[in-house]
């Protein structure tokens, strides 16, 4: 768990450094976007805006799951990362639709459009070293959990939507195709939807207790089964209560001798170390049962 702690304490660090340089940026690119008529810019600020919320739903969720557990949460408040990613998930699709149904109808009908090439260059290009600073902060926390994965990636998207972005403010300046603009802001919607997509499929596996992804309960049985005095397992449950806090329970069907030889203690100890350093299981609970016990228990159990 003192692991878990830290890694939070980084990742909640990380955050506050990248908060206030997506704040600046979210400022310039919406006023870059209004002064220069440029819908990507608005686009890409719109995306900065979802960035900002999710990196401060992420920071309120790290202080809520480092709360300790207590009788009535006896799992403590972990999971409140999966659902801050969970928003973070929704608010992405939000934007995605939204930017996607206006450039739609600017690139079908651009009308009088003007847009201002070079300060939209600019703002784009400020915008995009500060994204590639933000990933760089980030990336060592993103493998940690859902949540800091999903700032991320709402980084990550923002990177290449400043390079969409800069892309239309060259091909603008240098044609006049204006249209540019439009097509640049679809890119960073079409970008935006399977990254949010992916991120809510992952935050359904552990809402749903889905057995973690690179988990094959099987190999846990067979494992277990190879275990000294043990002779069966059935009732195998593996889920998670947040990213990487896997969990694991079990009934094991064991060897008269081990209650008779007062053994139990040892062969706890010794499948609690199998699961933490094979499967990355933190927290087991198994069941020991002598073979009488296990004929009474229903047929379908596994």
């Amino acid at each position: 768990m003192a692991h878990d702690h830290s890694h939070r304490a980084a990742s909640r660090t990380r955050l506050l450094i990248v908060i206030p340089i997506v704040a600046v940026v979210l400022v310039a690119q919406l006023v870059g976007g209004l002064l220069t008529g440029s819908l990507a810019l608005l686009a890409d600020s719109g995306h900065l805006f979802s960035d900002l919320t999710g990196l401060v739903i992420a920071v309120v969720a790290i202080g809520i799951a480092s709360r300790p557990a207590t009788d009535r949460h006896t799992f403590g408040y972990q999971r409140t990362e999966i659902l801050a990613a969970l928003a973070n998930g929704l608010i992405l699709t939000v934007v995605a639709v939204s930017v996607g149904i206006e450039g739609v109808r600017r690139l079908l009908d651009p009308g009088t459009t003007e847009i201002a090439a070079v300060p939209m260059l600019i703002v784009a290009v400020v915008g995009l070293i500060a994204n590639v600073a933000s990933l760089l902060i980030l990336r060592g926390s993103a493998k940690d959990s859902l949540n800091m994965r999903g700032a991320y990636l709402e980084v990550l998207g923002d990177t290449f939507g400043s390079l969409g972005v800069i892309v239309a403010a060259v091909v603008i300046a240098l044609t006049g195709f204006v249209q540019a603009d439009a097509i640049a802001s679809l890119l960073i919607a079409v970008a935006i939807l399977p990254r949010a997509a992916l991120l809510i499929r992952d935050v359904w596996r552990v809402l749903n207790e889905s057995v973690p992804l690179g988990t094959d309960v099987e190999v846990i049985r067979r494992h277990i089964r190879e275990t000294d005095g043990v002779v069966d397992v059935h009732d195998v449950h593996v889920w998670a209560i947040t990213s990487g806090a896997h969990v694991f329970s079990a009934h094991v069907v064991v060897d008269a001798t081990v209650f008779s030889n007062g053994a139990t203690g040892r062969l706890l100890d010794d499948l609690g170390e199998c699961l933490t350093e094979h499967f990355d299981v933190e927290h087991s609970t198994f069941q020991l049962e002598p073979a009488a016990h296990a004929a009474h228990e229903e047929r379908h159990h596994r």
